[in-house]
């Protein structure tokens, strides 16, 4: 497993070595159900224990890590009725943001939404896994503010933490890229160039079905690949 060295920029060092595990997670670096060891953490990231210890207690609270007794702290590893019950539940209330979003947002929110959509659309195919994850959480950061609904804020934002795996899953599948981009481009037009709440509550509904649908199949492939080996 090839080290990642963390640069000592202005930036905290553990907010670096958060963002940077937190990556190596999402893109796989680390199976699923691997223990995460101190030590060779350390070594990797060329930074403490206690910097280590930090991190691991955040990306707990995220739900990339599970504290399982007698064996430390290793990468959550979903099931796939795990990941069924958490995209249910994302898309009714990501369905209910987008008419809120239609309906409240205001214009600072719109263009913050329309800016980003547009970034995805033209730069999705040659953005690594990490630049698109982090666009996607601004897109998200713009729907579920317009919303301006405290309780959607703070359960879809949970919610989101947690399948951040598996987006990164969904993200990775061939030809999830264009079709997430015209996903959202959908979204965008419906919530906040026409204001139509029915349209925008459908089209988010859509995304999150088909982001569910191609997660649960990359996996159950992962699955099927890890019992053949």
């Amino acid at each position: 497993m090839a080290g990642q060295r963390v640069q000592r920029v202005a930036a905290p060092l553990r907010t670096q070595v958060l963002e940077a595990l937190r990556q190596d997670i999402l893109a796989a670096e680390f199976e699923a159900g691997e223990r995460l060891v101190e030590a060779r953490l350390c070594e990797r990231y060329e930074v403490s224990r206690t910097v280590v210890r930090e991190v691991l207690r955040q990306l707990e609270s995220e739900g990339l890590v599970t504290t399982v007794p007698n064996r430390g702290p290793v990468v959550t590893e979903l099931t796939s009725r795990d990941a069924e019950a958490l995209y249910e539940v994302r898309e009714a209330l990501e369905g209910l943001a987008g008419a809120l979003f239609a309906e409240r947002a205001t214009a600072e929110r719109r263009e913050q939404m329309g800016k980003v959509v547009r970034r995805y659309a033209r730069s999705h195919r040659k953005a690594g896994l990490a630049e698109r994850l982090e666009m996607k959480d601004e897109f998200y950061d713009a729907l579920i503010s317009g919303a301006a609904n405290p309780i959607i804020d703070s359960t879809l934002r949970g919610i989101h933490a947690r399948v951040q795996m598996l987006r990164g899953l969904s993200m990775r599948a061939a030809g999830r890229g264009p079709e997430s981009a015209k996903e959202l481009t959908a979204i965008y037009e419906a919530a906040a160039v026409r204001r139509d709440a029915a349209a925008a509550r459908e089209a988010c509904e859509v995304h999150v079905r088909n982001a569910a649908a191609t997660a649960l199949r990359e996996l159950e492939a992962r699955s099927l690949e890890h019992s053949a080996g």
